[in-house]
């Protein structure tokens, strides 16, 4: 794509770097930053440097935060004997879109995958398995995609968990097989949670 302004090239370059934006939407996104009032396009570009250098992970959950302990985390109603398992922050918020669940989250940031080189040393699962073994857990949700990476992670996670007293369960398969969490629908996905099963059950099927 030629264009006439090399500023207005790098701009349209940088935009284009996010998921789902092609060069043609970047540039009417940067086109329509310029029609705006200047103060407009310098509160975008600051909350976006605060949101960069400020932002945090929970010490609990791993989810983000703006402080050390997530409002999720720190909140008395929510029960922190629940823990669901999820592999980003994403499904945390398709999770809490549902109001269908009151425990606690751990987000484990991403899922184990050989092929791209991430195994479980790259996840959360040291600090879960711990949490189990010095907290009061009664209860583990498996909630992730049900791809074979999910598959995967949630199995060896079983594995470090299954000699503990606590209970293992997975979401209903509302979910489609090889399906992302984050794009279910709020009632399939909810009905998933409350229908949860023995994560014994699920492997029993496969």
């Amino acid at each position: 794509m030629d264009l006439s302004s090399k500023l207005l090239e790098n701009a349209v370059n940088e935009m284009s770097q996010f998921p789902g934006i092609g060069k043609r939407t970047a540039l009417r996104l940067v086109l329509h930053l310029l029609k705006q009032p200047t103060e407009q396009t310098k509160h975008l570009a600051q909350a976006l440097q605060n949101f960069r250098s400020e932002i945090k992970l929970c010490n609990n959950c791993h989810n983000i935060s703006d402080v050390e302990i997530c409002e999720i985390c720190n909140n008395p109603k929510r029960n922190s004997e629940i823990i669901c398992v999820v592999e980003d922050i994403r499904d945390v918020m398709a999770i809490e879109q549902t109001s269908q669940f009151r425990g606690h989250y751990h987000v484990l940031g991403g899922k184990i995958s050989p092929i791209e080189g991430v195994g479980p040393q790259n996840l959360t699962i040291e600090s879960l398995v711990n949490k189990v073994k010095n907290n009061q857990v009664t209860e583990v949700i498996f909630a992730l995609s049900s791809t074979m990476e999910g598959d995967t992670t949630n199995f060896y996670i079983y594995r470090q968990l299954q000699d503990f007293e606590v209970k293992l369960s997975t979401i209903a398969r509302g979910i489609s097989v090889g399906d992302e969490l984050e794009y279910a629908d709020e009632v399939t996905l909810g009905r998933s949670i409350l229908n949860r099963i023995p994560f014994e059950n699920s492997l029993n099927k496969t």
